[in-house]
C-alpha cells in the first residue's frame, strides 16, 4: 500500500470536506445541525485557503487531513470508514515531526478525541466555554 502526506490543493477541499463530513458526522453528535452546516460552508471558504492543509492518501484516495498554525494542532480528521486503523497517529506523527505543533484545542464533548491526544502524551491545561468561532461548544486546551 503506498501512503502519503502532501499539501493540499484546491482541487482536493471536496474530498477533505467529505472527509469532515464522514468524521463529524460519526464523533461530534453534539454539533446542532445549524453549526454543522455553517461549518460546512466556512471551512472551504474562510479556513482551507489561509491554511496549509496536508492530505494524507492511500493509493490515491483521501483518508485523512490535518492542519497547524502558529504551534497549534487546527484540524485533524480522519474518514470515519477509516477510524482505528492508525491514520491518525500517522498522521499526527508526520504533522508533529512537520511542524513542532505542541497544542491541540478539543472539543470537550469530543471524548475520543480527548483520549487520542492524551494517550499521544498531551495534559489538559484550561478550557474555554466557546470554540473558536464563538459558538457555544466548551473547548479543551491541551499541551504536550
Amino acid at each position: 500500500m503506498s501512503q502519503n502526506i502532501r499539501l493540499a490543493n484546491a482541487g482536493d477541499y471536496p474530498k477533505i470536506m467529505e472527509i469532515w463530513e464522514s468524521a463529524v458526522k460519526a464523533t461530534h453528535d453534539f454539533l446542532a445541525e445549524e453549526d454543522f452546516n455553517y461549518f460546512k460552508e466556512a471551512i472551504p471558504r474562510d479556513y482551507l485557503p489561509n491554511l496549509e492543509v496536508y492530505v494524507m492518501t492511500e493509493n490515491d484516495e483521501a483518508k485523512g487531513f490535518a492542519s497547524v498554525a502558529e504551534g497549534n494542532l487546527e484540524m485533524l480528521f480522519i474518514h470515519n470508514d477509516n477510524r482505528g486503523q492508525g491514520y491518525g497517529k500517522k498522521l499526527y506523527e508526520f504533522m508533529r515531526e512537520k511542524t513542532g505543533f505542541t497544542k491541540v484545542d478539543v472539543n470537550e464533548q469530543n471524548p475520543q478525541a480527548i483520549g487520542f491526544y492524551e494517550k499521544m502524551g498531551f495534559k489538559k491545561t484550561g478550557r474555554s466555554e466557546k470554540d473558536g468561532s464563538g459558538k457555544d461548544y466548551p473547548l479543551i486546551h491541551m499541551s504536550l
